[in-house]
């Protein structure tokens, strides 16, 4: 039985993943370790096991007892952090505080054991194109994060790739998530969109950002990816690949909230305005066999269908 170690498991991606991984995959041991500070409960009621075993910890990654959890793991996925990327602003120190010390415990762990590491980070640690270029894992000139969450992410990376030289580890840039789970939140761009929609109000949209370019990823396609690299263990090969489904422009996301609810948009600004666009090349992943499902509209019309409400007009 492959154990499977799943930090920050009851989040928005977690939650997803492990019950894919449970519906889909048998002779599983899924350790989930959360600490639950955002509460998110209902993502551990009635998992369905299959053929698999699941475990739970509630508990801090500098918790004593993380050593015995992570031992004889065969994959470790750190998705645990505070991700608010626009509340980052002006708390620098507690995003500082819990992201990277929970890398820190997490990369100890991981190598001290031998455990593969898979790290999410994030597409946001870039910011600059020039005459529509398409940016590359491996070209440093394009690395402008714009968020204390992006400069955070780039500094795990850096990290991790100081650390687990001798290690294996995969670092996984990802566009902005779309898709339903039972962990979702609601502050990133499109799952804000959706609710307001949803429920008759107006879209607010960062000013001068409607036109911009932004990469996106589905969480389909993150599960698709974390069973390629389980299938294809030759390839958790200390890489750094940008996980993106599909690029674009805030306009063409409110286009496809339009096929199914009338919307109206307000501007507004943002302490961490991004100014540039950016498009995000995926070329690496699909140059090892990797496949997206490109199911962006899918995933927002099921986002959608989640908040059934025939509300009235204000």
């Amino acid at each position: 039985m492959q154990k499977i170690i799943i930090t920050g498991g009851l989040g928005h991606i977690g939650s997803y993943l492990i019950e894919k991984l449970l519906a889909n995959k048998k002779n599983l041991h899924l350790v989930i370790i959360d600490n639950l500070q955002s509460q998110r409960f209902p993502s551990l009621f009635n998992l369905k096991t299959r053929n698999n075993r699941i475990s739970f910890y509630d508990m801090d990654l500098t918790s004593e007892t993380i050593s015995k959890v992570v031992k004889k793991a065969v994959l470790l996925i750190h998705l645990a952090a505070i991700t608010d990327a626009e509340k980052s602003v002006g708390k620098e120190k507690i995003y500082m505080n819990n992201n990277l010390k929970c890398t820190e415990e997490v990369i100890r762990h991981s190598k001290k054991y031998k455990v593969p590491l898979i790290f999410p980070s994030s597409t946001s640690v870039y910011g600059k194109m020039e005459n529509d270029e398409l940016l590359f894992e491996d070209n440093q000139k394009v690395l402008f994060p714009q968020s204390p969450y992006a400069q955070i992410k780039l500094r795990e990376e850096n990290y991790i790739k100081k650390k687990l030289r001798t290690s294996k580890f995969l670092i996984i840039r990802l566009g902005t998530i779309i898709g339903k789970s039972t962990g979702m939140r609601f502050h990133t761009a499109v799952n804000k969109f959706c609710y307001q929609a949803a429920m008759n109000k107006k879209i607010t949209v960062w000013k001068s950002a409607y036109n911009q370019v932004r990469p996106y990823a589905t969480l389909s396609d993150f599960y698709k990816l974390i069973v390629f690299f389980l299938k294809e263990k030759n390839y958790l090969n200390n890489q750094t690949y940008n996980l993106v489904t599909k690029n674009l422009t805030v306009k063409d996301v409110i286009e496809i909230i339009k096929i199914k609810k009338k919307v109206n948009i307000k501007f507004i600004n943002s302490k961490i305005m991004n100014q540039l666009s950016y498009r995000v090349s995926n070329s690496k992943l699909l140059q090892i066999g990797f496949k997206s499902n490109d199911s962006i509209k899918k995933e927002i019309f099921d986002t959608l269908k989640l908040f059934n409400f025939k509300n009235l007009k204000r």
